[in-house]
This record gives C-alpha cells, structure tokens and sequence, in this order.
C-alpha cells in the first residue's frame, strides 16, 4: 500500500447516545489524519433528537449524514453503501458506541494494513467502568492484549477463532475488500466475520491489534441475550461453507467455565447463577437460530432481534428470482430478441443472425421490465404492436371488426 493512505470511517447508527457525540470528537482528534466520517443512521428523528444540543456538522465540515428507515437498515448492505461514499485506500468499520481509548487508536490499527501485513484489522474492545465483571471478563476473553496475525494455516488450532473478527472497530484495505467483492449484500449478523473468513480463504490475514483500543461494553440480560444469539445462529445456518466444521459451542462452553473460575476468584460467586442463567439463554437462542429454516416465519420474526430483515428478506429473495430484462404478456421469440437489443454489437446477437440492427426506437420499445407499464386493463390492448420493430409489418390481433359504413367508405 502507498505511503500516508487516505483514511476514512463510516459508522451505522441507531438512536445514538452521548457516546456518540464522544465518538467524533475522538475521531477528529486523532493523530493519524481522519478524512471523512460517513454515517449511515438508521431514523432521521433520534439523530435530530441528540443534535438538538449539539451542532456537531457545524463544528466538523468532513461529517457526512446519510439518513434510512429502519426497514432499509441491514448489516451488510448498509455498510456496503457506507463503503460506496467512500473513496479512502482504507476504510475503517465503527459502531455509534465505542470511542476510541487514546488519540493513537486510527494510527495503530490500519498499521497491519499500510505494511502489507493483513486485508483486515480490527481492534480491542475494553468493558465500560459501570459494567459488571461478566462482561469486563468476557471482554477480556474475547479480546486478550496480545496481537495475533490469523491465517488458514490456524484453522485446525484456532477453529471459529481463526475467523473472529468485529466491525465494532475494523479497518479494511479497499483494494482487497473490492476484489473479494465486499461485505454481504443482505445478512442478519456476522458479515465481518462472513468477510474476514473469505480473505483467510483467498489466502490473506486478518490481525487483532491489540494495542489499538475501544471502549465498548453492553449489560444485555435474558431475552436480549437471547434474540442476539438467535441472531448469530441464523448467520450460521446461512453460510454453512463458513461455519459447518468450525463450531463455536465450544468457545462458549470454555467462556462460561473460565468465567466461573474467575468468579470464584474474585470472591464474586454470587454472580454464577445470573451467568448460568443468562447462558442458558444464549444458547438456547443460538441452538434455535440454527434450526430457523423449520421454524415458521411468524414465529421466527419473534424470536430475531431485527424483526424488519425478516420483512425486507422476502422482498430480498424475490427480486433475485425477478429477471428484470425479460418481459411479460409477449411471445418467446420476442422477449429473447428483445433481450439482445442491449447488446446489438455482440456477435452472437440476434439482430446480427437476422441481418437487422438495433435502432434507438427499437431499445425504447422493448423496454426492461422495471420501466414498463402494464396497460393489460386497457380495452383494446395490442401487446405485438407495442413491441414490434419498425421494420415488421402491422399485425393487428383482437383487432374490432370495421362497421359497415367503414367498408363502404
């Protein structure tokens, strides 16, 4: 990678907080250059509700707002269109509630990635001051203070570990991330982890750096914790090329050990039944989220904590199913040869085969089928004549029969 690469960060956001607010201004103070934050909100009015006492677009000219609803939000096309209002050689992923631990944050993390060394690097994650010691230890777990450079050569000693990777703070070579073809375009959760395991796969590394640090921390309980892994479940089930033979129960079973022991030691055992507790709902959410194709979708909107993929997931699915180049109401012969109008110059096209060319009145006439009008509830429709070339003679069908007075004339 070139030397001093442009930087920017793009942030999805959800009924932000004052961490927020904490966020940009760690971010504009950063010692490695920041040159645009993108964020992509998810709700125009809880943004406007926490800017009522701050004028943070008037402070910072590189803050860039993109509003959505919350139907439209989902985890990979929102950042996929976060990443297309960028145009920095490296990018870096950031939720609305970490803030970065020091000044140096940016300059550390994207270090891996302007020496060539890994495609992605995301960062450490540090618990909260008020949260409680479950989660100040699962932190910890999950994100130990020393670095480690992942490849496929880890798989086998590593396992679900190896494609560990968190969009709560990650920055991304663009190069790479376009020519892997970017973050998935509709998925409930994981897409970073979905990402770092097609690099690993390609033969790229993904580094945790360590010294790089966010606060970030959450005190979910019970059915919160539930749907979460609910959630994580579905992802799983989803990509099972990804994830089939590197389970992650097993990361969860050592998690809740490890956490036991380090209760005890801490003199704080009052604390493992909510842990036991709150992992059994974990898991039962997890264990459900894998089985969710047998699960109806009714059910399954309940159980999820984004009801709203479930809804814009149908709408999804369809429209892959839709060829919009094709037409509808026509013969065969014609909606194949109105798909090669478009390519008029190929070879193999079929106005070449039947020694005619492509004309501008030709291209309006057969049009894709997301521009055209559906006129079927006009009374005398005649479908062969609006698609027709000019050079065809006038065939009319259900034509009316001329009255009398007509013929004579």
């Amino acid at each position: 990678m070139r030397n001093n690469p442009k930087v920017d960060v793009i942030i999805p956001s959800y009924k932000p907080k004052e961490s927020f607010i904490k966020l940009i201004e760690m971010l504009e103070k950063q010692t490695y250059p920041v040159n645009k934050i993108i964020v992509m909100n998810t709700e125009e009015k809880y943004y406007a509700e926490l800017m009522f006492n701050h004028s943070l677009d008037k402070v910072y000219d590189n803050l860039h707002v993109t509003h959505i609803s919350k139907r439209e939000f989902n985890h990979g096309k929102t950042r996929r269109d976060g990443v297309l209002r960028s145009d920095a050689d490296i990018f870096v992923m950031m939720t609305d509630d970490a803030v970065p631990r020091s000044e140096e944050m940016i300059e550390k993390l994207i270090h891996p990635l302007v020496t060539d060394k890994a495609a992605v690097s995301y960062a450490r994650q540090v618990a909260r001051k008020n949260a409680d010691e479950i989660e100040k230890f699962t932190r910890n777990f999950n994100y130990p203070r020393k670095s480690v450079l992942k490849s496929s050569f880890d798989i086998k000693e590593m396992g679900i570990k190896t494609y560990f990777c968190s969009n709560v703070c990650a920055a991304y070579n663009r190069e790479i991330y376009d020519r892997l073809g970017g973050f998935e375009e509709y998925i409930i959760f994981n897409e970073d982890m979905v990402f770092a395991a097609h690099a690993i796969k390609e033969g790229y590394k993904i580094a945790y750096t360590a010294s790089a640090e966010v606060v970030h921390s959450h005190n979910y309980r019970g059915i919160a914790l539930f749907k979460r892994n609910f959630d994580l479940g579905v992802s799983q089930a989803d990509y099972p090329e990804i994830f089939r033979n590197v389970s992650s129960s097993s990361e969860g079973r050592k998690l809740v050990s490890r956490t036991i022991e380090h209760l005890k030691k801490r003199k704080k055992s009052m604390l493992i039944p909510k842990l036991i507790v709150d992992s059994a709902f974990k898991y039962a959410g997890y264990r459900l989220g894998l089985m969710y194709k047998f699960i109806p979708k009714a059910i399954v909107k309940k159980l999820s904590s984004l009801p709203e993929y479930w809804v814009g997931k149908d709408v999804y699915e369809n429209n892959k199913k839709i060829d919009f180049h094709a037409g509808y109401g026509i013969h065969d012969y014609e909606r194949t040869d109105g798909r090669k109008i478009h390519k008029a110059s190929d070879r193999n096209d079929t106005y070449n085969d039947l020694g005619r060319k492509s004309t501008l009145k030709d291209e309006i006439k057969v049009r894709p089928k997301d521009k055209m009008v559906d006129r079927s509830h006009d009374v005398f429709t005649n479908r062969e004549v609006a698609w027709k070339s000019d050079n065809e003679p006038d065939v009319f069908v259900n034509a009316p029969e001329k009255k009398e007075e007509d013929k004579k004339e």
